[in-house]
């Protein structure tokens, strides 16, 4: 039997299933009974490709939607001017609503909860989902239908939120199946860490998260506008002490279950490593506005926090990969961005200086001193230009030219190099993933984690389908020619000119690759204090790597 390595085919790696796009076509027969064929495509979870999902996911929109209006019709100033609008959205839901109610009250006998019932549609009816959906509607025809008042049954209409539990409820009996014989803080932990035990309830607990947050953010906006403050003043009070409520408990629930995650196991310390996060910090400032104003307005005006609240819009970076990749390149870039940092200052303080040598006489009320002065400097070294300061001697705007100019390069080069770095950090970590490509095709299979893994990497890096499939040919070729070389003297490659082209290729690949992937300042001191390389070798190295 030989030894040679059989490696992955193309032929055989189907990109759209690793990154999970794969079209998904529902397997239902079209001979199916009409009744069957209908709930197999509309309700039911259990087949992939159907609308299910877009059913449920349209419906929880939609539900929403509605308490949104239900809250904008409580002030006059806005629901009187458009309240055929308000009706119409009314009864688009409610028509919306029924036809949900009357679909499921026909697919019962097909539905598995009903389908063994003597009278599955009996039993539907009566089920707490099914009494939910119409009390959600009954309203709505009592009004149309008898000739009485029932305005008062209007908020009959909340319990249309209940229908959100549709979406929730199998979402937690999943929870409890990933986490069974968990304690209830490992359960709070994997609600709100990443972990492998959070599932489908894991990702509407975010999306709640984040709803809350771009509702308070817009809220907050808003108040910035007097006319609609005034309107909806009691309406933001009650929205800001519900989303304080909400971030409150999320944060005590954070710091009571941060102890779960590796590195922050002691009681105290742990905690307090957690307290000290940038991310947890940015929780406690988003909630820390709301409390201040409540215990010490008495003491001090402190209405000027309100506008902290907006701090809140920092929650959305929790786990953004753009965020984390951006925090990398400013640590290791550090040293080159504060020295033009500090070269950008000096070069303000002398510019501000001279602003004010040569206008101070001629505009004593612009250029009244030199710390006034360096917002003139900054927005003439910047290129902005606002023109509400501007030189009239001849010294002062020959000076103004020269400095514009300067301040075209000095201060482009931290938008530079943080362009560049930025760019090196995504190639870098693409690098890394085709490395570890290349670990995982080597045993000629992927199995599901692998496949998880690239599927979560890939959308990390916002690789395209094209991006991975490029990267598993340059790793399928690189593997052919290992195989091919794997078993040959260097004398019988050399013996061969397109055997030592290819070989000498991959070479120089490892070689491109190992700098990407090093420390290169610590490679280079190395390579220098130790001398294990000669000056030569150095630059040969820098010169590959396009550092010469």
């Amino acid at each position: 039997m030989s030894d040679t390595k059989q490696y992955i085919s193309l032929k055989e790696i189907n990109v759209k299933h690793i990154l999970g796009e794969e079209d998904q076509v529902a397997d239902i027969s079209s001979d199916l009974p009409f009744r069957k064929w209908l709930h197999s495509w509309l309700l039911n979870s259990e087949i992939p490709g159907n609308y299910q999902a877009t059913v449920e996911s349209s419906i929880g929109f939609l539900i929403v939607t509605n308490l949104f209006v239900m809250l904008f019709e409580h002030v006059p100033q806005i629901y009187e001017p458009y309240k055929h609008w308000f009706h119409f959205f009314d009864v688009f839901s409610v028509g919306v609503f029924t036809i949900e109610y009357l679909l499921r009250f026909y697919l019962a006998p097909e539905d598995d909860e009903f389908s063994k019932r003597k009278y599955p549609r009996l039993a539907y009816v009566f089920s707490p989902f099914a009494v939910i959906d119409f009390l959600a509607v009954a309203p709505f025809y009592l009004q149309a239908f008898i000739p009485v008042d029932l305005r008062v049954l209007r908020f009959l209409r909340l319990l249309r939120m209940l229908k959100l539990f549709r979406i929730v409820i199998p979402a937690y009996h999943e929870f409890l199946e990933l986490n069974a014989g968990r304690s209830f803080r490992q359960r709070i932990h994997a609600l709100i860490f990443d972990s492998p035990f959070g599932g489908k309830l894991k990702d509407i607990y975010d999306g709640f998260i984040g709803l809350c947050v771009l509702v308070s953010v817009f809220a907050v906006v808003m108040e910035s506008v007097q006319t609609v403050a005034y309107l909806l003043n009691i309406e933001f009070v009650i929205l800001d002490a519900v989303v304080v409520g909400v971030f409150t408990i999320e944060y005590c629930m954070r710091m009571y279950s941060c102890v779960e995650e590796p590195g922050f196991k002691s009681a105290i310390s742990g905690r307090l490593k957690q307290a000290k996060g940038v991310s947890t910090m940015i929780d406690f400032l988003a909630i820390l506005p709301f409390f201040l104003e409540a215990f010490l307005h008495h003491l001090l005006d402190l209405r000027f926090l309100r506008v902290f609240r907006l701090s809140r819009l920092l929650k959305l970076t929790r786990g953004n990969d753009a965020t984390q990749i951006l925090v990398k390149v400013l640590k290791r870039e550090w040293p080159v961005i504060s020295a033009s940092a500090f070269i950008m200052v000096l070069l303000v303080v002398l510019t501000a200086s001279l602003g004010y040598l040569f206008e101070h006489d001629a505009q004593p009320d612009k250029f009244e001193n030199i710390p006034t002065t360096i917002y003139w400097a900054v927005i003439t070294l910047a290129s902005v230009g606002y023109g509400d300061i501007s030189p009239v001697t001849v010294p002062g705007r020959a000076m103004t030219v020269v400095l514009a100019f300067i301040g075209i390069g000095i201060f482009a080069i931290p938008a530079a190099l943080l362009s560049s770095a930025f760019s090196d950090e995504l190639v870098k970590e693409r690098e890394v993933l085709k490395a570890e490509l290349y670990e995982m095709m080597k045993d000629g299979h992927i199995d599901p984690n692998e496949i998880e893994k690239i599927r979560d990497e890939a959308k990390r890096l916002h690789l395209s389908e094209e991006e991975v499939n490029a990267l598993i040919t340059q790793i399928h070729q690189a593997l052919e020619r290992e195989a091919k070389f794997a078993h040959l003297p260097i004398n019988q490659i050399a013996a061969k000119p397109e055997f030592a082209v290819e070989h000498y290729r991959a070479i120089l690949g490892d070689i491109r690759q190992l700098g990407l992937l090093v420390d290169q300042a610590e490679f280079d001191r190395l390579a220098v204090t130790k001398g294990r390389l000669s000056a030569d070798e150095l630059a040969l190295w820098r010169h590959i790597q396009n550092r010469d």
